[in-house]
């Protein structure tokens, strides 16, 4: 397999852009239920067939009674529900809409929810032992201050939000656990007593503290003191009247969608709550439709973000079903659209790669994750909106980053990764991006995170000192990509991927373009990057680059070589006894010292190739391969 002239004579601007194209729309539910063939040809099935499974490219018919995003509507309800939703909205009572004058209901909760998404035990029996342990690092509960302003994002998020319900829960029996709820409730109540007030009243977390406390309502209202549990019963009742203003306020999307799903449950499971779940039903829905491209994937890019709407409506769905209601239809087909993107940047072991900051979930979190919103879905394969594409041979996976990065307000905390890859065969990871910007301030020094979300940080090519997309230190994204070109093409025993950005024409002149082919059996992997003028020629003088590889936390690489050609290379040894090539047609290879984030949030010491050259103003191109030797 091999590159050919003519696979270069026309540049992206006769490429079929992919900034604006559709993605599969919202009627794409993942796969109807199909086999996919294992490499002896026979029938796969199971888990782990559907992690590694190519998803089409083609829309499949849709289903039944699902919706294209335009359709993305509020549910249709009838004139006096209607009317009920509209008084709610502009403050009217629940009580007076449904029960006028009658004295107000008791508090209390009306079902038990099952957590759907078991949590993890090793962060349940830290809580246990008084600790908690988030973001790679561990914390006293005895001493922490949980009215502190000073938490780290990561850990704030965490504790306020009491995304630690589950891993609790997943600990030990009730009995063993609800003294541990209840000691960790006291305290944060103690120092959050007013509502509104303080570090942990944004409206995404106390949404998502809101959810959390109704699915796990058992746990933390099983004890004895009926003093607390009344205490607790109307702070979540005042909680949701807080939520019932503030969602629907701007907000970030991630926080708009956790506040509406909080709403919602309220509504589900509290007395007199049809107003309110009317209420919030209609923000949910339409906070889904404008933070949802039309391929499922969240219009921030965000690997987390993904997870987290996902989980939130997978409990959400909880309740309902608790209940003994439907939910709505829009959200069921939210869960099937949304499930195929995130597999799509499943490895070829099934853990997620590090994309936009985010750390490798392992495959059996995201398999119960995505079993449980679509146990029929595929990995998507090519993603217009979401800007992930992917290839799949055999036991190699490839992950191509082929969209600019988020904009608008869902730009926070991006990074810029553009044209980045992510390559893994086996259980291994070969080339990896570092990942775990969004941990920073666990295990991850604060101190690192910009580097983190940096170009460098990424496996792409750098042109000059500047990242292909400006990262502010406040979290932003600056000026730099604004459009990518991408098409896909078959050459013989391989497929080929190819993308463009503009990110270095306003500084240098140059754009860069980086195409892709991946072997049919998965073995070789080759990859030209090219500089080249747009329009008018680019500035006098030489630019230097370096393109980095950065490699898996268990790849091993001993030292250069110079080849005959004037080329240079590598080999890399992998922990399952196979040795892969790494060339480069130029003298400049290097290895370097370079780290990865693990699912943990655990920075860890790895290694890195770089090739660093010189461009002049007419432009130059770069050809590497890796080829699996045995």
């Amino acid at each position: 397999m091999a590159f050919h002239p003519s696979h270069l004579r026309d540049g992206p601007d006769a490429q079929s852009g992919s900034a604006g194209r559709r993605g599969i729309p919202l009627a794409r539910t993942g796969g109807d239920g199909g086999w996919v063939e294992d490499d002896a040809g026979e029938p796969a099935s199971g888990p782990s067939a559907r992690m590694n499974a190519e998803g089409s490219s083609a829309p499949p018919p849709p289903r039944d009674g699902e919706l294209g995003l335009a359709d993305l509507s509020p549910p249709t309800l009838g004139p006096i529900d209607r009317t009920m939703r509209f008084l709610y909205a502009r403050g009217i009572s629940a009580r007076n809409l449904v029960r006028p004058f009658h004295k107000p209901s008791k508090m209390r909760l009306l079902a038990t929810v099952a957590e759907p998404l078991p949590g993890e035990r090793p962060a349940g029996m830290a809580l246990r032992a008084g600790h908690f342990l988030i973001a790679g690092k561990r914390l006293s509960i005895e001493n922490l201050d949980f009215s502190s302003a000073k938490l780290a994002p990561p850990i704030a998020r965490a504790i306020h939000g009491f995304s630690w319900l589950p891993d609790l829960e997943a600990a030990g029996t009730r009995d063993k656990l609800a003294p541990v709820a209840e000691d960790i409730m006291r305290r944060w109540l103690l120092a959050n007593p007013v509502v509104g007030e303080g570090p942990a009243w944004q409206a995404g977390v106390a949404g998502q503290r809101l959810l959390g406390w109704l699915v796990h309502a058992p746990l933390i209202l099983s004890g004895g003191d009926r003093a607390f549990r009344a205490a607790l019963l109307r702070h979540m009742s005042d909680t949701a009247l807080w939520l019932d203003r503030q969602a629907r306020r701007r907000n970030l999307p991630q926080d708009a969608i956790f506040a509406w799903a909080g709403v919602t449950a309220a509504g589900l499971l509290m007395p007199d709550g049809k107003p309110r779940r009317l209420y919030g039903e209609a923000g949910l829905i339409a906070t889904l439709g404008d933070a949802v491209g039309e391929d499922g994937g969240m219009l921030s890019r965000s690997p987390d973000d993904q997870i987290d709407t996902i989980a939130a409506l997978l409990r959400l769905v909880a309740c309902y079903r608790a209940c003994r209601r439907e939910p709505p239809s829009q959200i069921e087909t939210m869960l099937r659209l949304m499930t195929p993107p995130l597999l799509a940047l499943a490895h070829a072991d099934g853990s997620l790669g590090s994309w936009q900051g985010c750390a490798p979930m392992g495959a059996r979190r995201l398999l119960t994750l995505c079993e449980a919103a679509d146990p029929h879905a595929r990995p998507l394969r090519e993603a217009g909106h979401w800007g992930f594409q992917r290839l799949a041979a055999k036991q190699a996976v490839l992950q191509f980053d082929a969209a600019p990065p988020p904009s608008g307000r869902e730009a926070h905390g991006g990074c810029a990764s553009t044209l980045a890859i992510e390559f893994s065969h086996g259980t291994e990871r070969i080339f990896v991006n570092c990942g775990g910007a969004s941990m920073a301030g666990g295990a991850v020094p604060r101190r690192i995170e910009e580097g983190l979300r940096s170009t460098a940080a990424h496996s792409t090519l750098m042109l000059g000192e500047g990242d292909s997309t400006a990262v502010e230190a406040d979290g932003r994204l600056g000026s730099g990509v604004k459009s990518v070109t991408f098409d896909r093409e078959r050459a013989q025993g391989a497929h080929i991927m190819i993308a463009s950005h503009d990110g270095y024409v306003a500084r240098h002149g140059l754009y860069h373009e980086r195409r892709l082919a991946l072997a049919d059996d998965g073995s070789i992997l080759e990859g030209q990057d090219a500089l080249m003028p747009r329009g008018k020629r680019a500035r006098r003088g030489s630019h230097n680059f370096a393109i980095r590889f950065h490699l898996g936390p268990n790849v091993a690489a001993d030292h250069v070589v110079q080849t005959e050609d004037g080329g240079s290379g590598a080999m890399l040894a992998l922990p399952d006894g196979t040795y892969w090539q790494f060339r480069v047609d130029e003298p400049g290879l290097a290895i370097e010292d370079s780290l990865w984030v693990d699912g943990g949030g655990q920075p860890r010491q790895t290694l890195q190739l770089v090739v660093t050259g010189d461009v002049g103003r007419e432009g130059d191109m770069v050809h590497w391969s890796l080829r699996k030797m045995g």
